[in-house]
């Protein structure tokens, strides 16, 4: 074979060992995409994106077995359309922790605390402060969840060096859809419009009265918030502990963290039909009794930590959750969740608070640095000693306040929650993390 003709061979040759392997990798990459694109098509990218990006460790792991769960085979879940502020705030809710080259590691027996916010920055910053001076905190996750975007809420909490942190923004949110639903659609009653005379859309609550999405925001932030905390996030889905779960107007004491794990190890034993473990007690003016026992009473609100199993129960009552006139998310609990339980539902608590609610403002209100809507500043909550340490001891004894004050089963609710809409959207939370399951009854 002459030099020039051997010359070519041996580069055809070449040419073609190197295209072999590309074309290969060119093949596997449109399959992969085909998939993807087949499953999103199917509704089920969510689920299929989550579990390929699960350690082997975790998907062998005994929570991610019941991932198939069937609440209504007749109800198909519908998500509005994402906005591109959406869609950026969800490319954000999939970035992992911060901070984990200084907390590298989460011990066995650690909590995770989740925080919920909407736009009151003069409460956030105390919350944090008060969070950054709690024993213990560098061993959590803080999960803050936002209920819509808000830059000066975004940058404290970008701030924060004491812990891992993550944050989680709710693409849904009434506050990102400024002129659709679940925001205010052209064309929306008001008020107490009669839809037929005027032509307008919604559906009003038990008193007249139409949506609003400044109110109904915060029944369906919480319950996005549950859902993606429990099911949705690579960080939390397969945790089988309890998370701690406060708001941007609880000023957490430094004995917080410690108080929490010690009721958690102490439930089992102690109050074995308990629910959940509070921080403080459910009437939010109280300090607690100060007495030598540990407390079992109705559920609160404040400082409240339960485990997965809890949540499976709560989850299993969406359609009671959602369809409840009612807009906070904890008179729905209280008014029809808990008593569908079938028992008291009972949470187990310290004789002293480790957590207060610090804001004597109304909804949404103290958005503005001018607005005082906080007690003498920083100096809302007086700490004394016993405070800062922890103060919950494994022997005492267990008392029940088995008077169950507040909203109980029979009340109707507030309203604020008669559209349709927002009854479906709330159902169609409890769907995004589960594929439907599709064989035969």
């Amino acid at each position: 074979m002459p030099a020039a003709a051997a010359s070519s061979h041996h580069h055809r040759t070449r040419l073609r060992s190197r295209t072999a392997p590309l074309l290969l990798l060119v093949v596997l990459a449109v399959f992969v995409v085909t998939e993807l694109l087949r499953s999103s098509s199917r509704g089920g990218f969510t689920a299929s994106a989550r579990r390929a990006g699960s350690s082997p460790a975790k998907a062998n792991h005994s929570s991610a077995a019941p991932r198939k769960i069937l609440l209504d085979p007749d109800f198909t879940p519908r998500l509005p359309r994402q906005s591109p502020l959406s869609l950026s705030l969800s490319a954000r809710n999939a970035l992992p922790p911060r901070n984990t080259a200084r907390f590298p590691a989460l011990p066995d027996g650690h909590l995770k605390i989740v925080l919920y916010v909407h736009n009151r920055p003069r409460y956030l910053r105390l919350v944090v402060d008060s969070l950054s001076r709690v024993e213990g905190i560098g061993e959590a996750l803080l999960i803050v969840s936002h209920d819509g975007y808000f830059p000066e809420m975004d940058k404290i909490v970008q701030g924060i060096d004491f812990c891992q942190v993550k944050q989680i923004f709710a693409p849904y949110s009434p506050h990102l859809f400024p002129d659709t639903f679940p925001g205010v659609s052209p064309g929306d009653c008001q008020s107490k419009d009669n839809a037929k005379e005027k032509g307008c859309k919604g559906d009003p609550d038990q008193y007249g009265n139409h949506r609003s999405p400044r109110i109904v925001s915060l029944k369906h932030h919480w319950w996005w918030m549950m859902n993606t905390v429990w099911d949705g996030l690579q960080e939390t889905m397969d945790f089988e502990g309890h998370i701690l779960f406060i708001e941007e107007d609880h000023y957490i004491f430094p004995n917080a963290y410690r108080n929490a794990q010690l009721l958690v190890d102490l439930k089992p034993k102690k109050c074995p039909g308990c629910y959940a473990i509070n921080l403080a007690p459910s009437d939010v003016k109280a300090k607690g009794e100060g007495w030598e026992s540990l407390v079992a009473e109705k559920m609160g609100n404040i400082g409240y930590a339960f485990n997965r199993t809890v949540w499976r129960k709560i989850h299993a009552k969406a359609k009671q959750f959602c369809a409840f006139d009612e807009y906070n998310w904890d008179i729905t609990m209280w008014a029809t969740v808990y008593p569908s339980f079938g028992a008291p539902v009972y949470s187990l608590r310290g004789p002293r608070r480790s957590a207060a609610h610090f804001g004597k403002c109304g909804l949404h209100q103290g958005q503005g640095s001018s607005n005082v809507c906080v007690d003498n500043g920083s100096g809302a909550v007086e700490l004394e000693e016993i405070d800062k340490v922890p103060n919950i001891k494994a022997d005492w004894p267990v008392r029940i306040i088995q008077r169950q004050e507040g909203y109980q089963a029979g009340f109707k609710g507030w309203g604020g929650w008669g559209d349709r809409r927002d009854r479906e959207l709330c159902l169609s939370f409890a769907y995004m993390y589960h594929v439907k399951d599709q064989s035969p009854a």
